[in-house]
């Protein structure tokens, strides 16, 4: 008798097959994230350049530097180490952020003739604030359909939300003036000011969102911590305190380095400092890896700072005061960050 000749595979050998592919597949899978996420960095590093170029543009037509946001002036500083004058008030004035005044120089002039800079930016007829822009966007952040929105600080007006801030001062925000980073509000600011050189002076930076509608993070059209504006909150070391331009300038404080209140790259310390941030929901925040605590002018969160964050493995983009992309790396040490964006405190770092 022939022996018929069998077709096919055994049930043994398909299981084999099929396991061999789906090691194969697991193997593969990581180094196609890779490149994912590779390809969206390099969308981020070019958004942050792209910011960089539009602040130069600005100041060659200008000779100034945009302000790190339009705000009242105020003779209440609740730091009490600043004193009385030469504070930032972020949620004072009309309020409007830097990247308000620099939207022609990232050809979007449509969208800056919207605004009307003779009233708050609480109060825009066209709700140009409202928009989501493509270069605001980092790829490997979800923060397109993301707004914020507080029935109280917005007038329920929405605000929409993007990954990039400005590193303002390696102290507080509301300390810019006196202690100031690449931007600053309130004074006309040029790159003269910026003594430690403009290659070693970080100026922009990645900052994460969130879904929650009530946390400001991200609110690209506002001058506020962690909506456009970001500050290190290393402390001056103690000593006759001087004004922009004035003689002298920050000098860090070695007992603050490396506290939990070191708002370095990807921080998971005390976290941002905000307008709204109840225990229960600072509790959510942590989980999302987005800590927050809510500011008190009576309570020890009297402060105002903010960290960089990103969804990059191991750091964030910056872009330098020069116009150079680089990548800081969430172990730098917060001396070192001070230094790269203090101004004028005579110690430039430079960063491989």
């Amino acid at each position: 008798m022939i022996p018929t000749r069998r077709l096919g595979f055994t049930l043994v050998e398909l299981l084999v097959v099929i396991a061999i592919i789906g090691i194969l597949v697991s193997l593969l899978l990581p180094a196609v994230q890779a490149a994912r996420e590779a390809a969206r960095r390099l969308q981020c590093q070019n958004n942050v350049k792209q910011l960089g170029l539009a602040i130069h543009n600005y100041n060659d037509t200008f000779r100034v530097l945009p302000s790190s946001g339009i705000v009242g002036p105020t003779n209440n500083c609740v730091d009490p180490q600043v004193g009385e004058r030469g504070c930032f008030a972020p949620a004072t004035g009309k309020m409007f952020s830097w990247i308000t005044l620099i939207l022609p120089q990232l050809e979007q002039t449509p969208l800056h003739d919207q605004f009307d800079f003779n009233v708050s930016v609480l109060l825009q007829s066209q709700e140009p604030q409202a928009t989501s822009l493509p270069t605001l966007l980092c790829p490997s952040e979800s923060a397109q359909s993301r707004f914020y929105q507080d029935p109280t600080l917005t007038q329920n007006k929405q605000f929409a939300k993007g990954n990039y801030a400005a590193f303002v001062s390696p102290y507080h925000v509301e300390n810019q003036t006196r202690f100031p980073g690449a931007l600053v509000g309130m004074v006309k600011h040029r790159f003269a000011r910026i003594l430690d050189g403009t290659s070693n002076t970080v100026m922009i930076g990645e900052i994460r969102t969130r879904a929650q509608p009530r946390d400001q993070r991200g609110a690209w059209a506002l001058p506020w911590t962690g909506s456009s504006q970001i500050a290190l909150d290393l402390h001056h070391r103690p000593h006759p305190y001087t004004y922009l331009g004035g003689a002298g300038g920050y000098t860090a404080d070695p007992i603050y380095v490396g506290g939990a209140g070191m708002q370095t790259p990807n921080s998971q310390g005390i976290g941002d400092t905000l307008y709204w941030c109840p225990a229960a929901e600072g509790v959510v925040a942590r989980r999302e890896r987005m800590p927050c605590v809510e500011f008190s002018p009576t309570a020890t969160s009297y402060y105002l700072s903010a960290a960089p964050r990103s969804h990059h493995p191991g750091g964030i983009d910056v872009v330098y005061a020069d116009g150079h992309v680089g990548f800081l790396s969430e172990s730098i040490d917060g001396l070192s960050l001070a230094h790269l964006i203090s101004i004028d405190d005579g110690q430039p770092v430079e960063i491989d």
